[in-house]
């Protein structure tokens, strides 16, 4: 009997640690080496990147889709997105929005396809227009001489063009509160760099970081369009981000404090390729070159916890709330309180997480050497869990 319960807990293991077939059968029979890239790079790799937060990727994957047309696609990415913490009143305005920047029947398009996700899974449509209708306020430091540059621009050519900019694109679209200014900004840029069209991508990567959007996370959505929008279309935005990231860079000019409001970013799932149980991010934060400092503040339910994994340079955390359990491979189960400080050896082995009768948030603070903070492993099986502090 124990012999059978070993082996079967051996099979539930190795099976952990193999890569979740993301793949159609199609594309494995047809273009193999393309099945593989999926699975092991682009599903393997480039979304369990921290450096864009799953919600902020499933937007950016969304909004490449929509604004290249690409409705086959959109029934599995729209259900990601939603499992990924993006609202269905979000993917609703997303698609308003790109309707501006990738034309009309793009977007007319999409909305057959959310239609249809939004159906299968209950999510009632006469209700994504509930909400607040008021527009956001202007702010007149930057708008009036942004009206003024299109005037000037498209006023003696196309007038018309110039009204509806200033009224209907600015003065309407980008104020409605059904999309933080941060997400237009992000899906903005990425029906850009998707199209190709980078001459306008200087003025949105700006906009962009005045709305709250970090380099780390502008890098890191270029880097995940060459997947969606080609290798050609990423590269040409490189220089483009370069331009804007050394015009802001602090070093040449005025240094400016920053500040993270809390609820200023959606909380997110934590992945269940990386966690067991319930587990949400509720605040990330990560600095610009030449920092590498990032993080996030984590809530785990009774019961979650982290998969195995090591840190380059290392990991700290800081309880804020809770009781907890941490273990270095190899080691004992230590409990963790409120108050408490934990250092992590660097490339070291270890899961964190909460009791299995108590709730725990820390807040996870880690360095990125060479670009990378983090490399995820195994899950924590239940018998390892178990092992409670003595």
């Amino acid at each position: 009997m124990t012999l059978a319960i070993c082996a079967v807990a051996a099979a539930a293991e190795a099976q952990q640690r193999t890569p979740t077939r993301v793949a159609p059968p199609n594309m494995q029979a047809i273009t193999p080496p393309l099945a593989t890239y999926t699975d092991e790079v682009l599903f393997g790799d480039v979304w369990k990147r921290t450096e864009l937060a799953l919600r902020d990727r499933s937007l950016v994957t969304v909004a490449a889709l929509i604004a290249g047309g690409h409705t086959q696609q959109m029934t599995g990415h729209f259900n990601r997105a939603l499992d990924n913490g993006v609202k269905p009143a979000e993917i609703a305005a997303v698609i308003t929005h790109l309707a501006f920047y990738a034309g009309w029947p793009r977007a007319v398009s999409a909305i057959g396809v959310a239609k249809e996700v939004f159906a299968k899974r209950g999510i009632a449509t006469d209700k994504l227009a509930m909400g607040s209708t008021e527009l956001l306020p202007v702010d007149q430091a930057s708008e009036v001489p942004r009206s003024a540059a299109v005037e000037a621009q498209m006023g003696g050519t196309a007038p018309a063009l110039a009204r509806y900019t200033n009224d209907v694109l600015f003065g309407d679209l980008w104020r409605r509160p059904d999309l933080a200014p941060r997400d237009r900004s992000l899906v903005t840029i990425t029906a850009l760099i998707a199209a190709g069209q980078v001459d306008q991508l200087l003025f949105h990567l700006d906009r962009g970081m005045t709305n709250d959007l970090t380099r780390t996370e502008i890098s890191e959505t270029i880097t995940h369009l060459a997947f969606y929008a080609g290798w050609p279309r990423a590269v040409s935005a490189v220089p483009v981000a370069k331009k804007v990231f050394e015009a802001r860079n602090p070093l040449k000019g005025s240094m400016i404090l920053e500040i993270l409001r809390q609820g200023s970013q959606p909380a997110t799932k934590g992945s269940s390729d990386n966690f067991i149980g319930s587990v949400s991010v509720d605040q990330r934060f990560q600095r610009s070159d030449p920092a590498r400092v990032g993080g996030g503040t984590v809530t785990f339910q009774p019961g979650a916890r982290t998969a195995w994994h090591t840190h380059p340079l290392g990991q700290t955390l800081i309880v804020t709330s809770g009781t907890g359990w941490v273990q270095l491979e190899g080691g004992p189960v230590e409990e963790i309180r409120t108050g408490d400080v934990v250092f992590i050896p660097p490339r070291t082995r270890h899961w964190h997480g909460a009791t299995a009768t108590s709730a725990m948030s820390h807040v996870a603070i880690a360095e990125a050497l060479d670009g990378k903070s983090v490399d995820w492993m195994e899950q924590v099986t239940t018998e390892q869990y178990r092992r409670v502090p003595r």
